[in-house]
């Protein structure tokens, strides 16, 4: 589940700005976002492929497909062959040759009550010589469209390493890594975590059992992964046209319809990971997804491991960029993204997941941060057992260096499309990381101190880069484009900090006043 922020032309400008950044190669760029987005009403100029009322709270839900403009036609003909190539190897003893035939690509963006944009997939569409009137949809598993997912994936993953998990054997298929995804949408994150990594098992506990029809009738999701309320597989075997798709990859898919907190009470495994995206119809989180009381959270640190086991949570932010009536608020309002919302679900996390006990029967706090996701109104919580600190004390320097270097590590080991250092991952600060002092006091405050000039540092590059596109965009488009550079430079500086902040405050605005001006009349 996904907001952006409420801009009007403002927003155009800022998509323009992404594309200055860098060069586009991943299918998934936010870039490409004005091919699916639509409007805030209608499905645009999609049309509605799927669509029936929920009896789970999420109202109506429905699937609209949008045309694709990647990957391009030039391209077609090896995928056809890459198909043709797996279909003989599903199928040995056929001794007709099959042919495949690509029809194009499109977007499917799941909705809730129209409005609500749930998920957002690309599916490849296709049929076969033998039955030219039966299509198929493969959903993509390598295009995360949606700025949030990349964020989940990218400082999850980044952040376990760091807890000196053997990730590389995992991705290797040497190593079997449980993972568990509460919310299933229309299933881009269980997919693509099964894809880039051969030795994950993915659980995926979803409550509604329409959505779970509309990603697999609507939005390509394999089939087989469904399982039945006993634990078994729905289909004894799967398709042979999924077999095609799929071989290698649906065998480690397992989606269970089920309320997540009755799912966590009666399982007794033990994760790895865990991603949780599990807002409804009404865009909420279910308060017992997040209470402090409530059985759920208790069960699942249970069932996280206790050495490394990390939990990443999709929130959306406490307040819009602009204004109800569209004006730019006050620079405090705005460096400001984690407000008292995102904090409670924060804590929450990190006081019943956090706490680990050691061999020895030690109580040890674990790591917690928030991340801003950038181009959207979203933030990404992560609360780790562990980070590779066996005294216990965190230096946040070296913190935020560890979770870097590992980023960059995992783009390299996963081959990822979109870099790990996207902004929403340049400025991991952490808000909640914890620790005991070394004579055996209470515990330190739950938000971190970030050493001054790793702050400086990261606001000057960050600045210098917002400013440069913002002032190019401020020749030609006046006000819009100031509003725009202003926005794109707090989503990307993330300063949740507690240290000075009046004088951290005035300083920022004086450095967006010297680089981007004041906004013409």
């Amino acid at each position: 589940m996904l907001r952006r922020p409420g801009l009007t032309s403002a927003w155009n400008i800022r998509r323009l700005s992404t594309a200055v950044r860098h060069r586009i190669e991943d299918e998934g760029d936010w870039f490409y976002s004005s091919e699916w987005w639509g409007t805030d009403s209608t499905d645009g100029d999609g049309h509605t492929v799927f669509r029936s009322t929920s009896d789970k709270g999420n109202g109506i839900v429905s699937v609209a497909a949008y045309s694709s403009s990647k990957p391009s036609e030039v391209y077609w003909p090896t995928i056809e062959n890459w198909l043709q190539k797996r279909y003989l190897e599903a199928n040995p003893d056929v001794k007709h040759k099959e042919r495949f035939n690509i029809l194009g690509y499109q977007w499917r963006v799941l909705r809730f009550n129209g409005v609500t944009r749930q998920s957002t997939v690309k599916v490849l569409a296709a049929n076969r010589d033998s039955e030219p009137g039966s299509v198929f949809l493969m959903q993509q598993p390598h295009c995360l469209a949606v700025p949030y997912l990349k964020s989940m994936v990218s400082v999850g993953l980044a952040t376990i390493a760091s807890c000196n998990y053997d990730i590389k054997s995992a991705v290797e298929g040497k190593k079997q890594m449980r993972v568990l995804c509460i919310g299933h949408g229309g299933g881009s994150l269980p997919l693509f975590i099964a894809s880039k990594i051969p030795g994950a098992e993915v659980h995926i506990v979803e409550i509604d059992p329409l959505v779970i029809s509309a990603s697999i009738q609507a939005m390509g999701f394999p089939a087989f992964s469904v399982m039945t309320p006993s634990g078994n597989r729905a289909f004894s075997k799967p398709d042979s046209t999924d077999e095609v798709m799929w071989k290698g990859t649906h065998e480690r898919l397992y989606l269970y319809e089920s309320d997540a907190e009755k799912f966590i009470l009666k399982n007794t495994n033990l994760y790895d990971m865990i991603f949780i995206d599990a807002y409804d119809g009404e865009d909420i989180f279910p308060r017992q997804l997040w209470d402090p009381d409530s059985p759920f959270l208790k069960a699942l640190s249970n069932q996280l491991h206790p050495k490394h086991g990390t939990v990443v949570v999709n929130l959306h932010s406490d307040s819009e960029l602009l204004d109800p009536d569209g004006s730019v608020p006050s620079v405090l309002e705005q460096i400001l993204p984690m407000g008292k919302y995102v904090s409670q679900v924060g804590r929450a996390y990190k006081d019943v997941l956090g706490e680990n006990t050691s061999s020895n029967g030690e109580k040890k706090s674990g790591l917690g941060f928030t991340v801003s996701v950038p181009w959207i109104c979203n933030t990404t919580l992560v609360v780790c057992k562990g980070f590779g600190m066996i005294d216990g004390n965190y230096d946040r320097d070296v913190i935020l260096n560890t979770l870097i270097s590992k980023s960059i590590e995992m783009e390299h080991i996963m081959n990822l499309p979109f870099s790990c250092l996207h902004p929403s991952n340049s400025s991991l600060i952490p808000t909640m990381a914890s620790q005991r002092n070394n004579g055996g006091g209470g515990e330190r405050s739950l938000v971190t101190r970030v050493s001054q000039s790793t702050i400086v540092q990261q606001t000057k590059r960050t600045v210098s880069e917002a400013g440069f596109v913002s002032k190019k965009l401020l020749q030609s488009t006046g006000r819009a484009a100031w509003i725009a550079g202003t926005t794109f430079l707090i989503l990307v500086v993330p300063l949740i900090i507690e240290m000075d902040r009046e004088q951290q405050f005035a300083d920022l605005e004086m450095q967006q006043a010297s680089i981007l001006g004041s906004p013409s009349k």
